[in-house]
């Protein structure tokens, strides 16, 4: 994950994250715009953007004017200006590094991503993510200080606890966009993601949009998920169907080309302790439990130790029992890691000293006789892994 910064079209500096897959080499940029009032390390945007870089996509998410790390009065902002940030950002990535081609927005940034997209030729797709059917939507969230804005030209408004100052040109500005009438006109693919319990933006906005909007156009149901995602699972979903949506809609390159000439490659950042993996195309993310200060994104390594051995384990019967001719359907490999004392280990001067033991429980499937499985039992402990794990291992580390 990259700090980026870029000036929006006052000249004021606009703080975003560039996040890229492991091998640095996209397949395509997305511009990501947050929700009103919120900023880009909202938990539901670093999740869907790194559901998207784990597909192989670079993402730019940044604050819009005035919120966050970005410079500028959020007062003197409007739907327009966060618009204009969007035509900024995409710019600035057409500048330092690639056109985007997709385009990402939630809730009401869900909406200016309609309005940035038919700006911005490069575009090819759209997400929304519990998007209005029109801008002024979010004027509800201030009812209650409407008439003391159009009053006194401004009012302070609390809005999710925290308070900000929303001018009558805010206001106004809302009622002259026409999200309908871009829509009609728009020529770009749509995917409308929207939760039937969203008590912010209803769900009979993303029926407005579909509607509205020409095809072709998608809409998939978050259902059980709140307006925000809090869910780091809801919003780990969205990144992945945006993602697979995507690939069908945007242009992109057939094939992966990975630039490292090593068969693995492991990534981590600052976010403690999620780790990027990649093998050839493959991309996968690694973790640690909740419990030891991790968040849980993806298997631990240990975990990835046993799915070696186990893939390893299944694929070799799988071969040893089609070259035989054996009735083998199906085999599951059931694997655990733990650590226990070394009570074999006599005069070993340290007595706390622990061994560590993999459980491995192979279930064989298919019409064999118990001599077959014994045969079985036995070539599982052949597998390459296997021998390696039991093998003397040398690693041999260096700087690059």
């Amino acid at each position: 994950m990259k700090k980026v910064s870029f000036r929006n079209h006052e000249d004021e500096l606009l703080s975003g994250r560039l996040e890229l897959p492991i091998d640095q080499f996209p397949r395509a940029y997305v511009l990501f715009a947050h929700c009103f009032t919120c900023s880009k390390n909202l938990s539901a945007v670093r999740n869907i953007s790194k559901a998207l870089t784990l597909n192989g996509f670079g993402v730019l998410r940044f604050d819009f004017t005035g919120l966050g790390d970005s410079e500028g009065e959020f007062a003197d902002t409007n739907f327009s200006s966060n618009v204009e940030d969007l035509l900024a950002a995409a710019e600035f990535l057409s500048d330092q590094y690639e056109s985007p081609k997709l385009i990402v927005g939630h809730s009401l940034g869900g909406a200016a991503a309609i309005f940035a997209a038919d700006k911005i030729p490069s575009v090819e797709a759209i997400a929304t993510i519990g998007a209005p059917a029109s801008p002024e939507h979010v004027s509800h969230l201030f009812e209650g200080s409407l008439e003391e804005i159009r009053q006194n030209k401004s009012a302070k408004v609390n809005l999710g606890g925290r308070p900000f100052t929303i001018k009558s040109q805010f206001i106004e500005d809302l009622h002259r966009q026409d999200l309908p009438e871009v829509l009609k006109d728009i020529n770009k693919s749509l995917l409308i993601l929207h939760s039937p319990q969203d008590r912010t933006v209803g769900i009979e906005n993303a029926a407005k949009i579909y509607k509205a909007a020409m095809h072709p156009k998608s809409f998939v149901s978050l259902d059980g998920a709140d307006h925000l995602m809090s869910d780091k699972e809801d919003s780990l979903y969205v990144g992945d169907v945006i993602a697979t949506w995507a690939t069908r809609y945007i242009s992109v390159p057939e094939e992966i080309d990975l630039k490292s000439k090593d068969s693995v490659l492991v990534r981590i950042g600052r976010d403690q302790y999620v780790t990027d993996v990649q093998s050839g195309p493959h991309r996968m993310k690694s973790d640690e439990p909740v419990s030891v200060g991790g968040k849980d994104f993806g298997p631990s390594p240990y975990d990835y130790l046993l799915a070696s051995l186990g893939t390893c384990t299944a694929i070799t019967l799988r071969m040893y029992a089609d070259r035989k001719k054996w009735d083998l359907d199906e085999v599951y490999v059931h694997l655990n890691h733990s650590k226990i004392h070394k009570e074999d280990c006599e005069g070993c001067e340290d007595k706390n000293h622990k061994l560590d033991l993999i459980e491995r429980k192979i279930e064989l499937v298919g019409n064999l006789d118990e001599q077959q499985k014994a045969r079985l039992l036995e070539i599982s402990n052949r597998c390459p892994v296997h021998r390696t794990l039991h093998g003397e291992i040398k690693v041999k580390s260096s700087l690059v």
